[in-house]
C-alpha cells in the first residue's frame, strides 16, 4: 500500500460517519481513527532476520556515505549482523514522545517485544513503531523531525 492510498483512505475516512478503519496485509497493518486531534497507533512491523556478506554491508555503506558526503547525524559503521527495522509508512520520524523528552532508545540499548523505538506521523496520527523481539540497538538510521519513506531503514537491531 503506497502513501497516496493511504491518503486516499483518510479522506474517505474523513467524510464518512466511520470513527475507525483497520487494514491489514500480510505483516503490515494500518489503523486509522478519527477521535480527536490526534491518536496513536501501535504498528508491530516485522523485521526478517537478515544476515550480510562484510562485502557487501561495506559496500553499501561506502555508497551511503559517498552520496551523503559524509557520515554525520546518526549514522555509524554498519555492523555485519543484525536486522534492519523498516519504516511501514511514509511520515516524520520521532525518535522521543515530545521535543523535551529523551528518546526512546539509543545505540547500545537493549530492547524487548513490544517497546517503542521511534514514531512516525502521518496525517497528524502518530504510529508507534515497537521492536519484535530481545536484541541491541546498533544503528539509529533515520534524524529526528525528518521525512522517511515506506521502507526505508530506521533502525539496525542485532537480535538475541
Amino acid at each position: 500500500m503506497d502513501f497516496e492510498q493511504i491518503e486516499k483512505l483518510m479522506a474517505k475516512l474523513e467524510a464518512s460517519k466511520l470513527k475507525k478503519l483497520v487494514i491489514k496485509q500480510g505483516d503490515f497493518e494500518l489503523q486509522l481513527e478519527k477521535e480527536g486531534d490526534i491518536q496513536y497507533v501501535a504498528a508491530p512491523v516485522h523485521h526478517p532476520r537478515s544476515t550480510f556478506g562484510e562485502n557487501a554491508t561495506e559496500s553499501a555503506f561506502n555508497a551511503e556515505v559517498s552520496q551523503k558526503g559524509e557520515r554525520g547525524g546518526h549514522h555509524h559503521k554498519p555492523e555485519i549482523d543484525g536486522a534492519f527495522v523498516k519504516a511501514p509508512l511514509v511520515g516524520t520520524f520521532y525518535s522521543s514522545p515530545s521535543p523535551d523528552a529523551p528518546d526512546f532508545v539509543q545505540v547500545g540499548d537493549t530492547v524487548k517485544p513490544g517497546q517503542v523505538l521511534c514514531i512516525i506521523e502521518a496525517m497528524k496520527v502518530m504510529n508507534e513503531i515497537v521492536a519484535e523481539s530481545n536484541g541491541v540497538i546498533r544503528e539509529i538510521l533515520a534524524e529526528k523531525s525528518q521525512p522517511v519513506e515506506f521502507g526505508q531503514n530506521l533502525f539496525r537491531i542485532k537480535y538475541a
